[in-house]
């Protein structure tokens, strides 16, 4: 079972605005108790907040404006025009819907390139987190809670605002259920309760993937668990693990981490092209998804890049995409072929524009039966905007897996629980994309070098090159027909999956993991090898470059890349030091 990012909320009080202060020095208390390193006197005002959060931003709508921009807090946070102006459009729906009442849903857009540095404690949650939750330097979220209300007070007769709030880290739930308990209370009692919110982040310890943190907001605690790398190999859910220190206390909401979004209600409408989809997300194709709400955009975008787990879905993908967005003409030409991105959108006016794009989902009532009806065929449908359903021309190369699916629309007739369903649909995308990943890892280890060619005395070795013609003659005898049912053309799969960018993505990951490993072998062997007998008939010139190069290796050491017993990194020390102590004293006063 794929671990849960959870939540336990601790109501310390039903009467908040009487008791706040209470509730906080509680939440400081749990706060302090389970991670008291995280205090570091030596932080700057709001240096915890920015961990999370980059900025909180009010839009409004203005009369002579339009969508304005009414506050970002905290104040010294810098935005530049452009991103401002992207924030303001986007954080209000584009549809005819109406969506009166309130909508959540978020977006994706890119940074500007100004001098904004990567933050540290971002660089080692991409190290220990899950590969599909890694930090996306160039792009922020941005969270939305848009309110549309009647008032008759207003000029236009309506209440119109938004509260966006901005963040580098792509934990879904978690920000939705935070700016889903901010901004109502913002709404109802203004910047005073923005305020509070945003000091109570302001104490939150950094987000580490792999423990269990508490996070304080507005008279609550948010038990928050982010899935770690060691997680990713676990069958066993955090859930399961801490239910018996929690249920018995508080009340317990689990929400799912962010590639856990409802996949069987999002995928409802098109269940039974589940499979042509998956081929869609991992081959990287273009895919637009068209609905009235940008909430249901975001939550079948979401689904899509989540199908494919544990691989990280690498290329641009859009929540809710406007005709505002910056990146609208290069998208939408018909010059050349639409590049591999999904894009979520709303307004009508895409159904026409959009037409010559390759892969369709419309999406119509959520709740309704799925559709059992081939697939339409893009070219030949008119009227985009008015019929649900999938549009395509692509003709997959596996066959459909009949039985899932009978066994989930018999769930759907029996009114099988939801949480079931999301379990069994879940289950068989994991399943079908480890089959498909299981043949690539192994072939990746047969490129290692083997451990006997390690030597202290050479260069670290290298992994041979990837040769997809020789991966295809591999999986003859250990494809994924050894762990899966389906048949169908794999190896076809495989060569539209190497001329994609989530195989470009993969690789150049496992790359790095394989060549920090060959590194880590090639310092333990130097560091237990007699250094001192090797370099009894050497020249000076290359025992100092063997000091130098023994430097560099430290230096990668110290970087945290490598997992490497402390005891390992003290010996090669002792190796250097030992090594310049055979010099003449000059040279020793030189290499100090």
């Amino acid at each position: 079972m794929i671990p849960f990012l959870k939540f336990i909320i601790m109501d310390f009080s039903s009467d908040h605005s009487s008791n706040y202060s209470t509730a906080i020095d509680a939440a400081f208390q749990c706060i302090t108790s389970s991670h008291s390193n995280s205090h570091n006197l030596s932080e700057l005002p709001w240096d915890r907040f920015s961990r999370w959060v980059y900025c909180i931003c009010v839009v409004t709508f203005d009369l002579e404006l339009g969508q304005a921009m009414e506050m970002v807090y905290p104040a010294h946070v810098k935005l530049t025009e452009k991103e401002k102006a992207s924030i303001c459009y986007m954080a209000f729906p584009d549809s005819n819907s109406g969506c009166m009442g309130n909508t959540q849903f978020y977006f994706r857009m890119r940074q500007c390139p100004v001098r904004r540095p990567n933050l540290q404690v971002h660089e080692d949650f991409n190290k220990s987190c899950m590969v599909p939750l890694q930090i996306d330097f160039c792009h922020y979220l941005g969270f939305v809670y848009f309110r549309q209300v009647k008032d008759k007070s207003l000029p236009r007769g309506y209440f119109q605002k938004s509260m966006v709030l901005l963040t580098k880290l792509p934990l879904v739930s978690l920000f939705t259920e935070v700016l889903g308990k901010i901004a109502p209370s913002f709404f109802s009692n203004g910047e005073p309760c923005l305020e509070s919110a945003c000091h109570d982040i302001d104490q939150w310890p950094h987000p580490a993937p792999g423990l269990p943190l508490s996070l304080p907001l507005m008279g609550n605690v948010l038990q928050v668990y982010i899935p770690s790398r060691i997680d990713a190999s676990s069958p066993i859910s955090r859930d399961e693990e801490s239910e018996e220190n929690t249920v018995q206390i508080y009340e317990k909401i689990n929400i799912p981490s962010s590639y856990e979004v409802d996949i069987f209600q999002s995928f409802l409408p098109v269940l039974s092209h589940i499979q042509l989809l998956w081929e869609l997300v991992v081959t990287s194709e273009p895919i637009i998804v068209m609905a009235s709400s940008p909430t249901i955009t975001c939550d079948i975008v979401q689904a899509l890049i989540s199908m494919i787990w544990p691989l990280k879905y690498c290329c641009d993908y859009r929540p809710f995409f406007t005709i505002h967005d910056s990146e609208f003409k290069e998208y939408t030409t018909k010059v050349q072929a639409p590049p591999p991105v999904i894009l979520g959108v709303t307004n009508p006016f895409f159904a026409k524009t959009l037409q010559h794009w390759p892969h369709i989902i419309r999406i119509g009532d959520l709740q309704s039966v799925p559709n059992k009806h081939k697939i339409k065929r893009g070219g030949n449908i008119k009227v985009l905007d008015s019929k649900p359903g999938l549009y395509t021309q692509y003709k997959p190369f596996l066959s459909k897996d009949k039985d899932v699916l009978k066994h989930i629309l018999k769930g759907i007739q029996s009114e099988r629980p939801v949480e079931v369903q999301n379990t069994i649909l879940r289950h068989y995308l994991l399943e079908l994309t480890q089959s498909f990943i299981i043949p690539l890892e192994r072939y990746m280890a047969s490129l290692m070098p083997l451990l006997k060619n390690i030597s202290p005395h050479k260069d670290t070795p290298m992994p041979r090159p990837f040769n997809p013609d020789d991966f295809l003659k591999s999986i003859e005898q250990s494809g994924p027909q050894l762990t899966s049912g389906i048949k169908g053309n794999w190896s076809a799969l495989y060569r539209r999956f190497f001329r994609s960018a989530n195989f470009a993505g993969w690789y150049n990951s496992r790359y790095k993991e394989v060549t920090y490993k060959l590194q880590g072998l090639h310092i333990q062997a130097i560091s237990e090898a007699d250094m001192l007998e090797w370099i009894k008939d050497k020249e000076e010139v290359e025992i100092v470059d063997l000091v130098l190069r023994l430097r560099n290796k430290l230096a990668v050491v110290e970087s945290g890349n490598l997992s490497l017993p402390k005891r390992t990194a003290e010996k090669l020390q002792s190796q250097v030091s030992a090594i310049i102590a055979t010099l003449p004293d000059d040279l020793q006063n030189v290499l100090k």
